[in-house]
């Protein structure tokens, strides 16, 4: 098959393909920031400051490995295309190390976390990089690459939904809540079964470029993504926007336990969130076609500051506060994960311009370092925090079975709550500064394709003329 080069439209099927792998990843994306860092430093004593370090050097090792992969992904050149072959690979290491991070055996330290956990990342990445990468190139449309995106992403978020949702409902079948020992165990049965389907649909069913690339060393290759300064703008912009989505999201249980004693709403907001993220990726597709993705991200994130600056003045009992809360903000994350990796797309097409090559898998490396540094930074920054604060940790369960309640100081509640929410906003302030006059809108891509195509048209042409 093809790589589609066209403005038409694609067939709902092969966006339905190609989406689908974004659920199982989802299982495994959202638990690693989720539920994960809280419960090897509550429930199993690691405490916070070995898990923000062990997680942060975890993916600094992880970060490195990113543009060979990429690199390499770019450069392959096998009968059935350049992408597949990496989601087949990625696929079994993903999940023998997902039990073995996700179901761990008593007594399990540092080494144990920090050693699945690279692992994870690593099989993740040949998935996650990869799996981006192929859908910059199923199309070469703007607004095409949008709803590519879009389909993507909803898989994303349903699978997030089923992920924490699906343990809960289970939870409420059984007659006890889960703990979240037994949610990861869900989560990695889950996977197990839908990872490996999903991958075989899209591998049968998605057009992918088998075209061989001209060898490019990876320095080099570095060098000309340094020199795509439209590209440096959207990834500062990135970084600063998903470590301000990071740290609430890691710090979500916390705040809600501790700050909020929401008990039952714990999840009832969580799901209302990606739940009406669901809802609103139509919304920030048709907002993008009129005014620009790049506006339109901005948006979101000015939405988002300004509703999230108040959550450091709930306290207990103002759970349905931050519910309310919780409903615009997930309608702003729609524009959130749509448009920010449709704007990525386009940046390619401008170093193709420059320098005649599709690098596609290496822009999609850096993009994918910088979402590993963001999510690191979330965990790495605000768990040692918490320690230095006098942060005391114990989950509900624990404190259930000993009946002894943990009594956090004025300071650390102040700390968690700032970490949690003025931060993430400081954050996004930032990247709106950074990407309200991006230079690549809907016209100006259209240029730069238009001048790709006549420049290979006129190779071809050249190139058939007769000696």
């Amino acid at each position: 098959m093809s790589v589609v080069n066209r403005a038409a439209r694609l067939p709902t099927s092969i966006l339905l393909a190609y989406g689908f792998p974004g659920m199982p990843i989802a299982f495994l994306l959202f638990p690693l920031f989720l539920f994960l860092p809280t419960y090897y430093a509550q429930d199993l004593g690691l405490g916070f400051g070995v898990v923000g370090g062990v997680l942060l050097a975890a993916r600094i090792l992880d970060a490195i490995t990113d543009p060979f992969i990429g690199m390499v992904s770019d450069h392959t050149n096998l009968r059935w295309g350049r992408r597949r072959p990496w989601m087949v690979i990625g696929t079994p290491i993903v999940i023998v190390s997902m039990w073995f991070l996700f179901s761990p055996p008593p007594g399990v330290g540092a080494v144990h976390l920090l050693v699945w956990s690279f692992l994870l990342y690593f099989g993740g990445t040949m998935l996650h990089l990869v799996y981006n990468a192929w859908g910059a190139e199923i199309s070469t449309n703007y607004h095409e690459r949008t709803r590519i995106t879009a389909f993507r992403e909803l898989f994303v978020v349903s699978g997030t939904v089923v992920a924490v949702g699906g343990a809960q409902i289970l939870g409420g079948i059984r007659g006890t809540p889960l703990t979240t020992a037994d949610s990861l165990a869900f989560i990695a049965w889950l996977a197990t079964i839908v990872l490996p389907t999903a991958v075989l649909i899209a591998v049968l069913m998605v057009p992918d470029r088998a075209t061989p690339r001209p060898h490019i060393r990876l320095g080099r290759a570095l060098r000309v993504v340094w020199q795509n300064k439209p590209f440096l703008r959207l990834l500062s912009a990135f970084l600063l926007n998903s470590t301000a989505n990071g740290l609430p999201i890691t710090l979500y249980f916390l705040f809600a336990q501790h700050v909020l004693k929401a008990g039952g709403l714990t999840y009832v907001i969580l799901g209302v969130y990606f739940a009406t993220a669901i809802l609103s990726v139509p919304l920030w597709l048709r907002l993008s076609y009129r005014f620009g993705k790049h506006r339109m991200w901005c948006l979101s994130m000015l939405i988002v500051s300004a509703v999230f600056i108040w959550a450091p003045f709930l306290g207990e009992g103002d759970a349905y506060w931050l519910l309310a809360m919780s409903v615009i903000n997930g309608l702003c994350l729609g524009g959130d994960l749509v448009l920010p990796p449709a704007m990525q797309a386009d940046v390619v097409d401008f170093d193709e311009l420059r320098t005649r090559q599709q690098r596609a898998g290496v822009y999609f490396a850096m993009w994918s370092v910088i979402t590993k540094v963001a999510l690191a930074l979330a965990v790495g920054i605000s768990f040692p925090i918490l320690d230095l604060a006098g942060f005391q940790g114990a989950s509900e369960h624990v404190i259930a079975e000993t009946g002894i309640a943990v009594v956090q100081t004025p300071l650390a509640l102040i700390t968690l709550a700032i970490l949690y929410s003025t931060l993430p906003v400081l954050l996004k302030l930032g990247a709106i500064a950074l990407m309200w006059r991006f230079p690549i809108d809907a016209p100006m891509q259209a240029r730069i394709r238009n001048l790709i195509v006549r420049r290979d048209d006129h190779k071809h042409s050249m190139a058939a003329r007769p000696a």
